[in-house]
């Protein structure tokens, strides 16, 4: 067996180890046979000083004293100030109520000028805040140049077309907004619709507006008359919000309920595909009628919507501001361009001098 020989120092001749025999350290070891091991690796040479356990010890660490006075607040517990933010954050998230979807739907045909009415109303649109849809009817069939200005407005949208024949119908516009509230009742979209035709002028101001409406909303219309030479105002006479009368100047027209142009007014689309909703009869749908006289297809559309006036809410405090312009232009006379016509007496050669 390996041993391993210490030699003491001269001050500790008296003390007599053999071979690491009489060593109380925790590093000896029982062999099977009864022998020793010592782990460990012992100094070679004199050792000045004789180290006691006592020397090994550590000093006491005491917390400073602090003197807490009657006025001072104790921290109870600590959170983390990122998770204080984020739970901040989804509280402001949870009060926010999410807005209304508008419906836009618009009646075009061929004509002069179409393709820039629709850009037109497609870059106003594209202004609005979402969630907006923009519902292009067109009838037999939909055209190429108009599904390329609806691809490229950069508004979400939906080209429906009226299969129906409306040659014999004065107001083609009728049975192709009826297409658009079958598309709406049948794929039950929610929000508010809106009848915005392609030429006219309108505000932002009027399509943030619409997102007040609860059941349905109006507000007076300022229309270029046909002689071109004034301007005429039709729509509600409001108290606040309450309609309490209405604008109108054609003696004609004062026999109808409701004084009202197609853009003057918007309602909730749940009225067409939810009656229970709003306690309305279940038997007809609602739809613009082609049977009854010029000027009155807005007063009886609306008056399937809502029963009077109480009913209605008026847009803007007071429908004391014109958001919307009906222009009737004529553009029946203008020839839709097919492209550019050259002459042949345009090819000139001219030489450079």
């Amino acid at each position: 067996m390996a041993s391993i020989r210490r030699t003491l120092s001269p001050a500790y001749h008296d003390r007599s180890y053999q071979n690491g025999a009489g060593l109380s350290s925790q590093s000896n070891r029982f062999l099977p046979n009864g022998n020793r091991f010592v782990v460990g690796i012992a100094p070679f040479g004199h050792i000045d000083t004789y180290i006691q356990p006592k020397d090994f010890a550590f000093p006491e660490i005491k917390p400073p004293h602090v003197n807490l006075q009657l006025g001072d607040q104790i921290v109870s517990s600590v959170s983390l100030g990122v998770n204080t933010r984020l739970q901040e954050q989804k509280e402001v998230t949870d009060l926010i109520e999410p807005l209304k979807q508008l419906i836009i739907v618009t009646p075009t045909y061929n004509r002069g000028f179409q393709a820039y009415f629709l850009n037109r109303l497609g870059q106003v649109l594209r202004l609005v805040n979402p969630p907006l849809v923009w519902i292009v009817v067109e009838k037999k069939a939909a055209s190429f140049e108009t599904a390329e200005i609806l691809r490229k407005s950069g508004v979400m949208y939906r080209h429906v077309i009226c299969t129906l024949n409306t040659s014999n119908v004065k107001d083609q516009g009728v049975h192709q907004r009826n297409a658009a509230l079958e598309h709406i009742e049948r794929h039950k979209l929610d929000g508010i619709v809106f009848f915005a035709y392609d030429d006219n002028v309108y505000t932002l101001e009027l399509f943030e507006s619409l997102r007040t409406i609860g059941r349905f909303g109006t507000w007076p219309v300022a229309m270029l008359a046909q002689s071109k030479n004034k301007a005429i105002l039709e729509g509600p006479v409001c108290n606040a919000s309450q309609v309490i009368g209405w604008h109108t100047n054609a003696k004609s027209k004062r026999l109808r309920r409701f004084h009202v142009d197609t853009s003057g007014f918007a309602f909730n689309s749940t009225i067409l595909w939810d009656p229970k909703r709003w306690g309305r009869p279940l038997s007809n749908p609602i739809r613009q009628l082609d049977t009854v006289k010029e000027g009155f297809k807005e007063t009886t559309f609306v008056e399937q919507v809502v029963e009077d006036e109480s009913q209605m809410q008026g847009i803007t405090p007071g429908c004391s501001r014109i958001m919307n312009w009906h222009l009737h232009l004529d553009t029946g006379n203008l020839v839709y361009p097919k492209g550019w016509l050259l002459e042949k007496n345009l090819e000139i050669t001219l030489p450079i001098t």
